[in-house]
């Protein structure tokens, strides 16, 4: 699960700007307050991981709405539920869920709610390559981690030129796997449920009910 939410995941983090490409902090800049100007976000997804040497190849689709710090997340069948204070996961395949406080950031992962703002924070960056994928100009933009402990080689954050937005991240980790997040689709400021991130316990009367804390 910790690899898997490293998905949700466009969010790492950008501070320090010493030895910093310029123009790698100008468009990061920019594609962060266009970020934090909508007022709601929902993302179609497609998630790979790949590892030649362990012959390790998934792949997988997915969806998020993100609101803030809330966000309700969709994949390999599990249903992740944050309401800004309770994380609910919800597991049909095992009728369980398993309800506790927002600890992900404890574990070290990345949470939905900060996947579109990640490089703000312990990465240094520098401008890439940019390449033409289906008639839209994608430029990349190179994080490597400031902690030299850390688990990932480099990240390449794939920004669409025109309206930078995110198009895809690729994460390279220092043994040799590759995960790949790739946005399908990218919705900004759509009418959403109210209850959309509320947790109806009563519709789950035949789960287990797992209260961590």
């Amino acid at each position: 699960m910790k690899r898997l939410f490293i998905i949700a995941f466009l969010a790492l983090g950008i501070t320090g700007f010493a030895q910093n490409d310029t123009k790698a902090e100008t468009l990061l800049n920019e594609v962060s307050s266009k970020i934090k100007a909508y007022k709601n976000i929902s993302l179609d997804f497609k998630y790979e991981l790949n590892n030649v040497s362990e012959n390790i190849k998934q792949e997988t689709r997915g969806d998020v709405v993100i609101e803030g710090e809330k966000y309700k997340l969709n994949i390999l069948g599990i249903t992740r539920i944050y309401d800004g204070k309770t994380l609910y996961t919800i597991s049909p395949e095992d009728e369980e869920v398993t309800i506790s406080s927002d600890n992900t950031e404890d574990e070290g992962t990345i949470t939905p709610s900060k996947m579109l703002s990640f490089y703000e924070d312990g990465y240094t960056y520098k401008m890439d390559i940019i390449q033409n994928v289906k008639g839209r100009q994608i430029q990349y933009v190179k994080l490597s981690p400031i902690d030299t402990n850390s688990e990932i080689k480099h990240v390449l954050l794939g920004i669409d030129a025109t309206t930078k937005h995110i198009y895809n991240l690729i994460e390279v980790g220092k043994d040799g796997t590759k995960t790949i997040l790739t946005v399908n689709s990218f919705k900004t400021d759509e009418p959403i449920s109210k209850t959309l991130f509320t947790f109806d316990e009563s519709k789950y009367s035949d789960y287990f009910i797992n209260r961590i804390d």
